[in-house]
């Protein structure tokens, strides 16, 4: 991973590409684990006043197409769905953090729902990066830091991913 990482607190944005664009999409990181998994009982609330993403993390994947579609900028942390508004609420207190070493690291998705998937991407924000506004796409490095490339497969409930 990239050097910004080392002792770094740093917020993630994955994205899993599903074959079929229209189909619910049910599933989140638990680790290293996501702003939503830490909103719910799972997570231990260790984010609070996250309303209703505290008794489903699993449904706020966004649309497919990140970065040139996806959520718009200032949605995409609640993946453009207005039931999750409050995850786009952004002040460098506002959430809890994880520190994540630089080096290989597994990424973990539990899938409540699982349904055919073309590609799971992770980005991560550019150094510098303004925490305190809402999250747009000039926050993130375009380019995927890791990717793997499923081809439509339906995955398994665990999908463990080493960048």
């Amino acid at each position: 991973m990239k050097s910004s990482l080392l002792m770094t607190s740093i917020l993630l944005f994955s994205t899993a590409s599903l074959a079929e664009s229209n189909l619910a999409r049910h599933g989140y990181i638990d680790n290293p684990p996501s702003r939503a998994f830490l909103c719910s009982s799972m997570g231990k609330n260790l984010n609070t006043g996250c309303g209703a993403v505290q008794y489903e993390p699993q449904s706020v994947e966004g649309p497919k197409g990140f970065p040139e579609g996806g959520p718009q900028d200032g949605k995409i942390a609640s993946g453009g769905n207005n039931n999750f508004s409050q995850l786009n609420e952004q002040t460098k207190d506002r959430w809890h953090k994880i520190n994540i070493q630089s080096g290989k690291k597994e990424f973990s998705w539990s899938l409540t729902a699982p349904h055919r998937t073309t590609s799971w991407q992770f980005f991560i924000t550019k150094q510098g990066w303004d925490p305190n506004t809402p999250l747009t796409r000039d926050d993130f490095e375009l380019k995927p830091f890791c990717e793997r490339q499923d081809n439509g497969s339906t995955p398994t409930n665990r999908v463990q991913i080493n960048c």
